[in-house]
């Protein structure tokens, strides 16, 4: 009675914390959490979004060596996985957070940030936008707007627009 004792807790302290971890799966089958929260980059709640009209979108981002994604933001919730490279993200207000090969993203919703690749390879990301038919996945900010837009609008002497710096537009 004693060895079938010792034997079920045996079962019990190996089988069960692998049997919440991978579900049902085979036992070739390996699952182990890269995440799980209930905030986003920044500490924001996370958000749903409710939509009648639900669109996911999955894609396969690279950002070159130097380069900047340009200040935007989301309006619809996504997830990312950092497959390769080292990514460093700003969020308005000034803080940044860093990202490598193997991480987690859960992206801020509606709150603009700038992604920037500082190392010397690709940053590539597969991102998973949880969106809305007819709804961007993604919008630049107008630190990011080139002045022609505004002589479709009839302001032909861009030379004397003001300058705005991306302090005054996200202050």
């Amino acid at each position: 009675m004693k060895n079938y004792l010792i034997i079920l807790l045996f079962v019990f302290v190996i089988g069960v914390p692998y049997s919440a971890v991978a579900g049902d799966y085979d036992l070739e089958v390996t699952a182990m959490f890269i995440l799980k929260t209930t905030t986003t980059t920044g500490n924001y709640p996370a958000k749903y979004l409710n939509t009648e009209r639900p669109e996911i979108t999955v894609m396969k981002v690279e950002i070159e060596p130097g380069a900047e994604t340009g200040w935007h933001s989301h309006p619809v919730p996504l997830y990312a996985y950092v497959l390769e490279g080292n990514l460093t993200v700003e969020i308005k207000g000034g803080n940044t957070y860093h990202f490598t090969a193997g991480d987690a993203i859960v992206e801020v919703v509606n709150i603009p940030h700038n992604g920037k690749n500082p190392g010397t390879t690709p940053v590539v990301l597969i991102v998973f936008y949880t969106g809305e038919i007819g709804t961007p996945n993604t919008v630049m900010t107008p630190a990011d707007y080139k002045l022609e837009p505004a002589k479709a609008e009839g302001i032909e002497d861009t030379e004397s627009l003001p300058s705005i710096s991306k302090t005054d537009l996200y202050e």
